[in-house]
């Protein structure tokens, strides 16, 4: 037995030195390498919601091939990765209603795209020189108005999201610099009128469908540091909620007076400059939402695109830009600052490409 005992030992001795050895501070026991940290996404996104309506005039979309591609999809070979769908709440015709946006949203969804919605709250175009009531809400009060929006806000999220879509970011207004829903949500001067209440009722409404999705409060001309300051500050002092600022660019419109289109560096300069300084001073991320220069000088806006990403891309707390339209041109649907010319991307895209 003890000859038995002896012999056991002697086969266990190897084991115990090598487990010994493992542990002394010469032989650490090894870890395994740490999970790498996943990559922050940075948006390179387009607004492309007049794409059923062109395709509906006939209109068709190419790659550089020559093929014969749909919108969305074309984008994505382009190096896409976001869109973004504005929404009406009742439209003269079915385009930017929520059955609309499904329609589109299912083919971003398909392509593995992220989604931002941007709800107008009127009847048709909302932007800081019209915010009209939409006629069914014409006649509300201003506490009967805000549950009207948060109703209209979810019930067109939820649609979305009982097709299986996730959605990202979702904007509560569009281009709101001067409030929403006038005359009672005007943001004039001290004043934010009804602002605060409406902005609310459709914060909680998007947070109420999507938790996990970002609100965000956009306005125009985010090259005007002045502008951005007033109105971040008016919301700061009245305490409205909201995850994103989101800001217009469009560093190159027509000028009439000097009969072209002017320098686009200084207000794209401006712009990098006022959004370095936006989270020191009010601790929220940025997107610049909506992007676009002349469809007819595709090699200035390539440069003015690619100058922006540039400056950008490696703020932490900048999430991407979003191209307005650039599906559009003059021949087609009257819009001047696309990126398309007869139906096939021009090279003011590249910079998304790489």
């Amino acid at each position: 037995m003890r000859r038995k005992t002896i012999l056991n030992a002697a086969l266990l001795l190897p084991i115990i030195l090598w487990i010994w050895a493992c542990v002394t501070p010469d032989n650490p026991t090894p870890t395994p390498d740490p999970e790498p940290t996943p990559e922050a996404f940075f948006a390179k996104g387009a607004d492309i919601s007049w794409v059923t309506e062109m395709e509906a005039k006939g209109y068709k979309f190419y790659n550089r091939a020559g093929e014969e591609k749909e919108c969305t999809a074309l984008l994505k070979e382009l190096g896409f990765n976001a869109v973004r769908y504005r929404v009406w709440v009742n439209p003269t015709s079915s385009y930017n209603s929520k059955k609309d946006v499904l329609i589109k949203a299912l083919r971003a969804k398909t392509l593995g795209m992220k989604i931002m919605i941007d709800f107008h709250y009127s009847d048709t175009w909302a932007d800081p020189g019209k915010q009209t009531v939409p006629s069914a809400w014409k006649d509300m009060s201003p506490a009967e108005m805000a549950e009207a929006l948060a109703n209209h806000t979810k019930e067109t999220l939820q649609l979305l999201k009982n097709n299986g879509i996730d959605v990202t970011w979702v904007q509560v207004g569009n281009e709101v610099t001067n409030g929403m829903l006038w005359e009672s949500g005007r943001v004039a001067g001290q004043s934010i009128s009804n602002f605060g209440r409406y902005f609310k009722a459709g914060y909680d409404a998007v947070k109420s469908v999507y938790p996990e999705a970002l609100v965000v409060l956009h306005i125009d001309n985010g090259w005007k540091s002045a502008t951005v300051q007033w109105f971040f500050n008016l919301m700061k002092a009245n305490n409205v909620a909201y995850d994103v600022a989101g800001f217009s660019l469009y560093p190159s419109y027509w000028d009439n007076a000097a009969g072209g289109y002017p320098d686009w560096t200084t207000k794209a300069q401006q712009f990098v400059s006022q959004v370095k300084s936006f989270k020191a001073l009010y601790g929220k991320p940025v997107l610049l939402t909506e992007f676009g220069m002349p469809v007819s000088e595709p090699e200035k806006a390539k440069d003015a695109l690619q100058y922006v990403i540039d400056n950008t891309s490696s703020l932490d707390f900048f999430g991407g830009i979003f191209l307005w339209e650039p599906e559009s041109e003059p021949g087609r649907n009257g819009y001047a600052y696309g990126a398309f010319s007869n139906g096939c991307p021009t090279s003011a895209l590249d910079p998304f490409k790489n």
